[in-house]
């Protein structure tokens, strides 16, 4: 009888710690994958934040880009901000999730030679607490994943500076 109740007790003890390491690693393995994200993207938090009429402070990526997660027709965008650009360019497949329609084409100069791309007009973009309304884009086929670059199209309604690991967008003549 006694043997019973000793295997019943190691059992339960068994089962109690194959249960705490279990959970240890699904809560080290959920802590980790934030801790990589906020490497690959420190500014996610901008979807939904800044006050009127702060400074937007973006922190440099691991990579040494600057990334920040904003909107465009109000549904959430990861964007590369690229002074570069001359437009918000987006993805074919995101354009086509998003429902943009094209307004004509056009050849684009880019980091991989002239392509032919789509232009269109977004009815918003939206970084932080700013929003811009019909601005001008690009459908790129040339460009590929979830990413959209943030272009000048956007980023002309700011003073932008750098400094270290930070970029800073003022809203233009806010000084």
């Amino acid at each position: 009888m006694m043997r019973d109740e000793n295997k019943a007790v190691r059992r339960t003890g068994l089962g109690m710690m194959l249960l705490f390491w279990m959970l240890f690693i699904a809560a080290g393995t959920w802590w980790f994958h934030g801790y990589v994200e906020r490497q690959r993207n420190p500014n996610a938090h901008l979807v939904n934040a800044v006050g009127d009429g702060e400074p937007l402070v973006l922190e440099r990526s691991r990579s040494g880009h600057f990334l920040a997660t904003g909107r465009i027709n109000g549904e959430p965008v990861e964007f590369l901000v690229d002074t570069g650009a001359t437009y918000v360019a987006v993805p074919a497949s995101m354009a086509e999730r998003l429902g943009l329609e094209s307004t004509g084409g056009a050849w684009f100069n880019t980091a991989n030679g002239r392509v032919r791309g789509e232009l269109t007009t977004l009815d918003e973009v939206s970084l932080g607490g700013y929003a811009a309304h019909d601005v001008q884009g690009s459908i790129s086929p040339g460009l590929e994943g979830d990413t959209a670059l943030m272009g000048m199209s956007f980023l002309d309604r700011f003073d932008i500076r750098i400094r270290d690991a930070r970029m800073i967008l003022e809203p233009a003549g806010a000084e």
